[in-house]
């Protein structure tokens, strides 16, 4: 075994238990990885920079840009509204209106900004229909994760993974070639949130919060904790947040628990906070990302409705454009250097939305999640320096060792449990990361088509359903919903396992070995 070797395994298992213990933002626990290579000489200054100027990299923070712009628009909020029923109804009925509707939504736009305008709106109209809403806002979450494994901007990850595939000199996918499991992995999913979330999930999670001050310009406002509160770590005594904020905190929600004896408790990423504040509280700190997300049960004056269907026409002209864009044979009639991908019409709706001022211009930086942006760079570098220090080829023999004479279809199986737990415990992104050269070195070394294990790499990275820490969406709604951790676990679990069933058996026969 190599130096080199060495090197990189201990990086990557200081890497896996930083990320786990939660001590920094993914982001600088990446790049912190990826300066000890370029510092032992296993990358070169450019392979180390190559992730940054990455086509898919550059593409995401985009698509950041266009979520916002159509969350900015009012659109999501005014569809929502229609999807509600509001006379009394069931909760099945009100689910079989509700998620395909959200699956299909979040396969073209980024997961949080929906999940974030839609579960204070379900969360208000489940108590004025007077039902749990604890029945729909972990279901709200994972749709989003279901509808986004069916296309290719539909999450981050399947981006990453197809720009991996591109550095590696092979075809990436197509706009919508990753639903060809993808859906049935919808439908399935969905299906089952139909038939046991009212099972599985708690019927009620109490609130102990009234607005029992006398002041009426004060209200209670839900505000969820995000990577960028100055508080984390630090307890509530230590961090004097009515100074910070001008706000009280009555009280702390996490994972299902609620606290009100305050002076001792830490802060961490993903808690709500219910706080006595008044309506400045949202306009200064809506759109920071200070917070996660802001709820005070009010109804907001959506933008105007040419601005809507502009929105959407946007919308629906860099999809349509990047579908067709990939048509075989397109390419003779274009202008050289000219490609019509989703690089291409993304640039061009992201320009088009900032000048007609869909989204701010000039607080465009706000919109981007530059950690997600910085660990998906470094995720590049980082499988880059996994190939060549050999660890890639030394993991992929030690696998192929453990299951010889079962063939790749055990293998597959195998490297979808090992992204799973990855992107259970880390993140989605890092665990694509970290999967993709194993997966391409089982591929050379068995002599078989590498894509089927690109794909199943996609779909174990997206299926984040048994913890809440996996995904930012589940976090959100932790918090908002009042959930246990064992919430997650008791229905996240099984559609893990469905997710597991269907990607393996299903995957060789779309993309024959």
């Amino acid at each position: 075994m190599s130096i080199e070797i060495i090197i990189v395994l201990l990086s990557l298992v200081a890497m896996l238990t930083a990320l786990i213990m939660d001590k920094m933002r993914p982001g600088m626990i990446l790049f912190s990885v990826v300066v000890i290579f370029l510092c032992t000489g296993i990358l070169t200054p450019k392979e180390m920079l190559e992730g940054f100027s990455n086509k898919g990299m550059i593409t995401v923070a985009m698509l950041f840009l266009v979520s916002e712009g159509v969350r900015q628009s009012g659109a999501l909020t005014q569809l929502i509204k229609k999807l509600l029923p509001q006379e009394k109804t069931s909760v099945f009925k009100a689910q079989v209106r509700m998620l395909p509707s959200i699956a299909f939504i979040s396969a073209f736009l980024n997961n949080t900004p929906v999940v974030v305008i839609f579960a204070p709106i379900i969360k208000r109209w489940a108590n004025y229909v007077k039902l749990p809403a604890t029945y729909f806002l972990i279901p709200l979450s994972y749709v989003t994760i279901l509808g986004g494994i069916c296309t290719l901007i539909g999450t981050s990850t399947n981006l990453v993974v197809h720009s991996m595939i591109l550095d590696a000199g092979m075809k990436g996918f197509s706009m919508f070639e990753l639903g060809k499991v993808g859906i049935f992995i919808a439908l399935a999913g969905i299906i089952y949130l139909f038939l046991f979330s009212k099972k599985l999930l708690p019927a009620t999670r109490p609130e102990t919060t009234n607005e029992e001050d006398g002041d009426s310009s004060l209200h209670l406002v839900e505000a969820v904790i995000g990577p960028r509160f100055p508080g984390i770590n630090k307890t509530v005594g230590e961090f004097d947040f009515k100074r910070h904020y001008g706000a009280e905190i009555k009280e702390l929600r996490r994972s299902g628990r609620t606290y009100t004896n305050l002076s001792e408790v830490s802060f961490r990423e993903g808690d709500t906070l219910v706080v006595l504040t008044d309506d400045s509280f949202i306009q200064t700190w809506g759109e920071s990302s200070v917070f996660l997300m802001l709820a005070n049960g009010k109804e907001y004056e959506p933008a105007g409705k040419k601005k809507r269907w502009f929105t959407l026409f946007l919308l629906l002209f860099m999809i349509v454009g990047a579908t067709v864009g990939e048509l075989p044979g397109i390419e003779k009639y274009l202008p050289e250097g000219i490609k019509l991908d989703m690089f291409f019409f993304v640039s061009i709706t992201t320009v088009i939305m900032a000048w007609s001022k869909i989204f701010p211009p000039q607080k465009y930086t706000k919109y981007i999640s530059w950690d997600i942006l910085i660990t998906i760079a470094c995720a590049f570098a980082i499988s880059k320096a996994m190939e060549n220090s050999g660890v890639a080829d030394l993991l992929a023999g030690y696998i192929i060792s453990l299951s010889h004479d079962y063939g790749p279809y055990v293998l597959l199986a195998v490297l979808f449990i090992i992204t799973n737990i990855f992107t259970e415990l880390i993140t989605n992104n890092a665990a694509a990361a970290l999967a993709f050269p194993i997966a391409l070195s089982l591929s050379t070394q068995l002599g078989v088509n590498p894509m089927p294990f690109f794909v199943v790499i996609c779909m174990a990275a997206s299926a984040s359903f048994s913890t809440p820490i996996g995904y930012q969406t589940n976090l959100i709604v932790q918090g908002i919903g009042n959930y246990k951790f064992t919430d997650f676990v008791r229905i996240g679990l099984p559609l893990n396992i469905i997710t597991f069933l269907i990607s393996v058996f299903l995957i060789p026969l779309i993309w024959p070995f």
